[in-house]
């Protein structure tokens, strides 16, 4: 069993939670995630590891609230535990020999941006990080990422935080002033992904994504995060999930990763109505 160590709401819908488990923290690297189960009789669901203190055998998950699973794991508290964790999987981000990087994430995806963003910075790269929300309510982790960033940009669609405008616009901004990175690292929405994939390519950087969030199953046998990246049919949680952005299809991915929004939105009010009967 994993005990939660800590609780920590980051806005309504997103919570963090870190857990004792030695194993794996050990091990642990930015990009990777970590499979768990709630209960004996719950889904295996993958989360990305957003942080790890291998001397205190700790592991940071972050996760949003939209199915079944995350409310119910939404519903423990510290001192309850996991019946399972298990990781670290997936190819960790390759972060050797970058001098200067751009990390651009976006809503809850910030949370995988965090640790990659984080290990730049200790191997002394240049960090510029471009974070971006919808609103001031959704924001995370703006002062950790301030404390691993050379320059931070905060943006939000409407204004009411940072500055109003996608973080294409802020990526944009920077290369045009002269900015060269080494490479830039997407994390977020499929289609903030696109976008700046689509951006980068017309100047010639590199561009890693990852597709964390097209992933389900978490072992590559349910299929639902194959995707195709220069021709080639990939998995994200077996060969990934970071990719060459330039080569992914993002359309394909965008409209395979729909097909699931409903059946997660009926199951999440399936289980808090389960939650709302349990408390009366």
């Amino acid at each position: 069993m994993y005990k939660i160590l800590k609780k920590r709401t980051l806005n309504p819908t997103v919570t963090l939670m870190e857990i004792d488990a030695p194993a794996v923290a050990k091990k642990a690297q930015p990009g990777q995630f970590i499979i768990l189960r709630v209960d004996d009789a719950g889904e295996r669901i993958p989360l990305t590891i957003a942080d790890y203190d291998a001397d205190a055998g700790s592991v940071t998950i972050i996760f949003q609230i939209v199915g079944a699973t995350t409310e119910k794991l939404n519903h423990l508290n510290e001192g309850d535990c996991l019946h399972d964790f298990v990781g670290p999987l997936g190819r960790a981000t390759e972060t050797e020999g970058k001098k200067k990087v751009a990390v651009v994430g976006g809503g809850v995806g910030c949370a995988i941006a965090l640790p990659v963003a984080k290990k730049f910075h200790a191997q002394g790269a240049e960090v510029h990080a471009i974070i971006g929300f919808r609103n001031k309510d959704l924001v995370i982790l703006e002062d950790e990422f301030r404390a691993v960033s050379d320059r931070l940009f905060l943006m939000s669609d409407d204004g009411s935080c940072g500055e109003k405008g996608l973080v294409t616009d802020a990526l944009r901004r920077l290369i045009e002033s002269g900015e060269e990175y080494d490479e830039v690292i997407t994390i977020g929405p499929l289609i903030m992904m696109k976008f700046v994939c689509a951006l980068t390519k017309n100047y010639g950087i590199k561009t890693v994504a990852s597709m964390n969030p097209i992933m389900i199953d978490g072992t590559g046998m349910c299929g639902g995060c194959r995707l195709t990246v220069g021709g080639e049919t990939k998995f994200a949680c077996v060969d990934g999930p970071e990719f060459d952005g330039h080569l992914i299809d993002f359309d394909e991915a965008i409209a395979r990763s729909s097909m699931y929004k409903p059946f997660e939105r009926r199951r999440h009010e399936e289980t808090c109505h389960l939650f709302t009967k349990e408390a009366h």
